[in-house]
């Protein structure tokens, strides 16, 4: 069994860890075993590691240490995560053929611009229930620090299920929703780290912020 031991590692280290452990290519069968010391960190690992075919289990043994566990799957680790890179690869390449291109619109906070902060809250509605303008080249939402407080409750979050039921794929600073308390009360969209926002943006042929 292998350790790696995350704790105190700000977000996306411990997703890193565990992405450069299994570039490794050498522990297929392997027991993988994660420490971490926040509930953001157990989210993000145990998505990442979901995403390489790992079954995870989690056990918090205190208020600051969850382990996660996992075995890996059988074959060449490296090569796993090399289809998957391939797999995302083409399906970009697919997105840009067939659309002409993929929009990410970043949303950094819960009101649009700066003067009046109740107006502010009525632009981002708009602005929000605009975004199908964009037609389907509208790829993906990111939400980061403020911006995190539209997925839990009022009009900006039907605005959001509504972006999601259409496809639209929509990515929850873990980090961000933990500062604030909100991990638990998510309602739309998939909990993130900062690498996966990150490679978006890379992926993403046009970045608009909110």
């Amino acid at each position: 069994m292998s350790v790696l031991d995350c704790r105190g590692m700000p977000c996306p280290q411990p997703v890193v860890r565990c992405r450069d452990w299994l570039k490794e290519g050498k522990h297929a069968g392997e027991m993988l075993e994660v420490l971490v010391d926040n509930s953001a960190a157990v989210e993000n690992v145990g998505n990442f590691l979901k995403g390489r075919g790992l079954t995870v289990g989690v056990r918090q043994e205190d208020s600051g240490l969850w382990r996660l566990s996992g075995i890996v799957p059988a074959g060449d680790a490296e090569g796993a995560c090399s289809a998957l890179r391939q797999s995302s690869a083409d399906s970009a390449a697919a997105g840009r053929t067939e659309r002409g291109g993929r929009t990410l619109v970043f949303i950094p906070t819960e009101t649009l611009g700066r003067g009046d902060e109740e107006l502010g809250a009525k632009l981002m509605i708009n602005f929000l229930g605009s975004l199908p303008e964009l037609g389907p080249d509208l790829w993906r939402v990111v939400l980061v620090n403020g911006g995190v407080k539209l997925t839990v409750g009022g009009p900006a979050l039907d605005k959001l299920k509504v972006l999601a039921d259409a496809g639209c794929s929509i990515l929850v600073c873990g980090t961000c929703l933990d500062h604030f308390g909100l991990l638990d009360r998510k309602q739309v969209g998939d909990t993130t780290n900062m690498l996966d926002i990150v490679t978006s943006m890379q992926l993403a042929d046009k970045v608009i912020r909110a």
